[in-house]
């Protein structure tokens, strides 16, 4: 048995050699020499926001608010929000979140190694939950790279940088859980596209670097699901993808992000109607509703195709294939793929922003009429998406409603169909009907998918 148990050994010592550590950090199974080269790109944010004092539905209304004046009532007051960010180029241009600064009065940077800047914002977009931001620096600032999306793959290590809640920059490691996650149950659900990890993310954390294991930016922490207010191991981040394409548009002078328009409805395809169309396996968005100005209607899409992919990626949610055109960005071609009566066809479509035409033809009514402080606006492509309203909307819009508008229980995104019986097509009309002699009015306003009758009396 001897030479039996000497083969066995011999043929397992190879495998054995093969994992013996070569370094110090290898025998501490470390990831020291990763987060001393990722963490000086990391940075702490310190934003300071003016709060409005919370005001009861009496103080609020314009005719008993003179009631309730208090000479000692609450001042408008400072609150600081604490969070994180990524320095992203030499040159100091700094991503967070969009909810951590986009309010901001006053921005304070302070890098890993103390030094401290003042910041202005570059560009931010609430829906994306996305913020750029610019210090200046007498040196070259250290920097992550971006790390394309597409490659990301789920059970990859990843660390999580950032400053939860405000004990100083921590770092916590996991795994990557789940790509393509539309839906994320926090507060700060940006555009439906996530990477999920289950590294520790607390608040704090908002903004900070999730990084794989050759250092590069994979995403940027922006929330995560839980119940208590700590972390239950499901976090989220945006795709470094979509803050390349932030970038690039600031980099040009951009101050808002310039969001392609798709000017389509659709839904996904589920296994009850993955049969019917010809579709082997549920996947995709059926497409139910195409605006006349649409690209994609100018390409040949027709209300029920099922858009699978864009660029070759695969899209399963209208979130999804919002995100594949944001990064691809507005003046760009996008490759999409459709399924028209199981036939299996690519059409391009041209990234646009959505068209401002016809002129939305703002309007404000003055002190003297009915509703002093209504604003309205000419429902046209931008204005739908702006303020994301159905797609086969027409007519006109409430975009401020004024002290007397909101009194009477009109709210922003409100369209008014018709006044007094009258269909209302044009700003013009409804500030005829507010600045005349009528006293009694009755609004058919719809707000979302629902209609209503707003009576009021002058």
């Amino acid at each position: 048995m001897r030479p039996f148990l000497i083969v066995l050994f011999l043929m397992a010592a190879p495998l054995f050699a093969q994992q013996v550590p070569t370094s110090a950090a290898q025998m501490q199974l470390s990831f020291v020499p990763l987060v001393k080269e990722a963490a000086p790109a990391v940075v702490n944010i310190y934003a300071k926001i003016m709060a409005e004092p919370r005001r009861t539905p009496l103080q609020s209304d314009p005719f008993f608010e003179r009631f309730f004046r208090d000479p000692f009532a609450e001042k408008p007051r400072v609150q600081n929000s604490l969070g994180s960010g990524v320095i992203l180029s030499e040159d100091g241009i700094v991503v967070s979140n969009y909810h951590v600064v986009g309010m901001a009065t006053e921005i304070r940077v302070v890098l890993n190694d103390r030094r401290e800047f003042t910041a202005r914002v570059l560009l931010g977009d609430e829906e994306a939950d996305l913020a750029l931001l610019q210090i200046e620096a007498e040196t070259p600032l250290p920097y992550l790279p971006l790390r394309d999306s597409e490659t990301v793959e789920v059970g990859e290590l990843a660390l999580a940088i950032g400053n939860p809640f405000g004990v100083g920059q921590t770092v916590s490691s996991g795994i990557v859980s789940g790509l393509a996650r539309s839906r994320t149950g926090g507060n700060h659900s940006g555009l439906g596209y996530f990477i999920q990890t289950d590294a520790p993310i607390n608040p704090g954390n908002s903004g900070g670097a999730l990084i794989d294991m050759a250092g590069r930016l994979i995403g940027i922490n922006t929330s995560i699901l839980t119940r208590s207010g700590g972390s239950n191991g499901i976090g989220f981040a945006i795709p470094a993808d979509l803050v390349a394409a932030f970038v690039e548009q600031a980099r040009t002078g951009a101050t808002a992000f310039g969001r392609p328009w798709a000017g389509i409805a659709g839904q996904p395809v589920d296994a009850d109607m993955a049969g019917p169309l010809g579709l082997d396996r549920p996947g995709g968005v059926i497409v139910s509703g195409v605006h006349q100005a649409s690209p994609f209607r100018a390409a040949g899409l027709q209300v029920g195709d099922v858009i699978v992919a864009v660029d070759g990626q695969p899209v399963n949610t209208p979130a999804e294939m919002v995100y594949r055109m944001s990064v691809a960005g507005l003046g760009k071609t996008a490759r999409v793929t459709r399924i028209r009566g199981g036939e299996v066809q690519e059409i391009e479509v041209a990234l646009i922003a959505a068209p401002d035409q016809p002129p939305r033809m703002l309007l404000e009514l003055g002190e003297r009429t009915l509703l002093p402080g209504l604003q309205v606006a000419r429902i046209n492509p931008a204005v739908i998406a702006e303020m994301n309203l159905p797609l086969e909307a027409l007519g006109v819009v409430v975009t401020e409603p004024g002290r007397f508008g909101r009194r009477v229980g009109l709210r922003r995104g409100d369209i008014i169909l018709a006044i007094n019986g009258i269909e209302i097509s044009e700003t013009d009309e409804a500030a005829a009907f507010f600045s005349g002699q009528v006293r009694r009015f009755e609004l058919v306003v719809q707000r979302g998918t629902r209609r209503s009758i707003l009576r009021f009396r002058a």
